[in-house]
C-alpha cells in the first residue's frame, strides 16, 4: 500500500519522535547542550517546510526549501553529536 507523500506531516513527526527519542538520554553537561539543539533544529525544519508551503513565489519557495534541507542537516549534525550509549544499551537489553 502506498503512503501519500506529506513532507509537511513527516516532518512534524519527526520533530515530535526527536523531542520524544531526547528524553531518554543520559542528562551530562554534553547532552544538554546537544539536546537543545537538536530539538530547536527538527522544529524548524518542520517550521520552515510549512513556511516553503505558503510561500509568496516561486522563489520564496525554494529559498525556505533550502533553508528546510539546512537545517536538516544541522539536526543530523546534533543527533550525532548526542552520547546515546544509554539509549544502546537500553536497546540490547529489550532483545
Amino acid at each position: 500500500m502506498d503512503k501519500p507523500f506529506d513532507l509537511e506531516e513527516r516532518t512534524y513527526q519527526f520533530a515530535r519522535d526527536t523531542r520524544k527519542f531526547t528524553r531518554h538520554l543520559k542528562r551530562s553537561l554534553e547532552n544538554v547542550e546537544d539536546i537543545k539543539q537538536v530539538v530547536r533544529s527538527s522544529g524548524s525544519v518542520a517550521a520552515n517546510d510549512i513556511e516553503a508551503n505558503e510561500a509568496l513565489s516561486h522563489k520564496d519557495f525554494l529559498h525556505r526549501i533550502k533553508i528546510c534541507r539546512k537545517e536538516s542537516k544541522e539536526t543530523w549534525l546534533w543527533l550525532r553529536l548526542l552520547n546515546t550509549h544509554q539509549v544502546d544499551n537500553l536497546e540490547k537489553q529489550r532483545t
